[in-house]
């Protein structure tokens, strides 16, 4: 079954004869556990069809039926109901500076009132020691590596269990040995856990 349908997307920035189509009857279909990779030029809409996919946008013409969900026409409160269930990762990873790691982490389980805060700070700490920075749960961003604050970023989003994953190249900053394991890890639990994805990439 597909996860995301999208059929005649157009987007355009603008009005009247200064606007600028970005994206042009496109169409996308990603499936359950299907990892999708989104490339082109910069300036090509790659960004643009993820926001309109997550419902950071509104779809101005068109069908993008996510999860079950059709956003054309859908109101904001529609909207917001999509993007609690989906996972988004962006390149500079929107990390809270004057949050710890494992604080940024636990954040994804603010949500869930069932949690107090120290099952909560101690579901992050086991994240993070997952994948390998165990040692970095008390550390800020601004004293973490570009590739501990992309794990910090993941392993919030994954915590807060997504139905689907929207990925922004969270790891073009990495040098490649790194990046080609963050790769493999988002793709073996996108996989495992049957979450249709779409990684923006170079």
């Amino acid at each position: 079954m597909e996860a995301v349908r999208v059929s005649d997307l157009t987007h355009r920035f603008g009005d009247g004869e200064m606007a600028k189509p970005v994206l042009h009857g496109l169409a996308l279909t990603v499936a359950a556990g299907e990892v999708v990779l989104l490339t082109g030029p910069s300036g090509s809409g790659k960004t643009t069809l993820l926001t309109l996919i997550g419902g950071l946008r509104a779809v101005q013409e068109g069908s993008c039926t996510v999860l079950g969900t059709e956003l054309a026409g859908a109101d904001e409160a529609m909207r917001v109901a999509v993007r609690r269930r989906v996972g988004f990762i962006f390149q500079h990873h929107n990390l809270l500076g004057f949050l710890t790691a494992q604080q940024n982490v636990a954040m994804a389980l603010e949500v869930d009132p069932r949690l107090g805060e120290g099952e909560r700070l101690d579901r992050a700490e086991a994240m993070l020691e997952a994948v390998g920075i165990g040692e970095k749960t008390h550390a800020y961003p601004a004293t973490l590596s570009g590739g501990q604050r992309a794990r910090v970023a993941l392993m919030r989003t994954l915590l807060s269990k997504p139905r689907a994953l929207l990925l922004d190249e969270p790891f073009a900053s990495l040098d490649v040995e790194t990046r080609q394991g963050f790769r493999k890890f988002v793709f073996d639990h996108a996989r495992a856990a049957g979450l249709p994805t779409l990684l923006v990439t170079h």
